[in-house]
């Protein structure tokens, strides 16, 4: 069996507050925004080339621990592709964005560089502008 990525899920204590950051940050579009029968506000965003992100509270009784947006064992980050990776970088930086490391000059392979961004609900973003 082939497997596909279907989605990434994010938790945030304000998930519209974060979706709209995310919209305006980023060019996602919101999809869905509910209240699911487990008592969380789940929303739906899309990126450009169409990579579903949720957006969600904590469910009815859930306790949700701190985010980390250090590097850490476990989904860590996840990663955008942009144009002109220092023009984003101060975009990013007027929005909030902390940045975490880089930007770095990759020598070879795909990319010309990458910087790694902590972005709201201590979430890590890795940014990477090809060649």
């Amino acid at each position: 069996m082939a497997y596909s990525l279907n989605h990434v899920h994010l938790k945030a204590p304000d998930p519209k507050k974060t979706a709209d950051w995310y919209v305006n940050a980023f060019d996602f579009k919101i999809i869905t925004d509910n209240v699911r029968p487990v008592g969380d506000r789940f929303i739906r965003c899309e990126t450009a080339n169409g990579i579903v992100v949720n957006i969600s509270g904590a469910r009815t009784g859930e306790t949700l621990g701190p985010g980390d947006a250090t590097a850490h064992h476990g989904l860590e980050h996840f990663g955008l592709d942009v144009d002109d990776i220092h023009s984003e970088l101060e975009r990013l930086q007027k929005l909030g964005v902390v940045l975490m490391e880089g930007p770095i000059e990759v020598p070879e392979g795909p990319y010309a560089y990458l910087a790694f961004i902590k972005a709201p609900d201590d979430v890590r973003i890795e940014l990477m502008e090809s060649r």
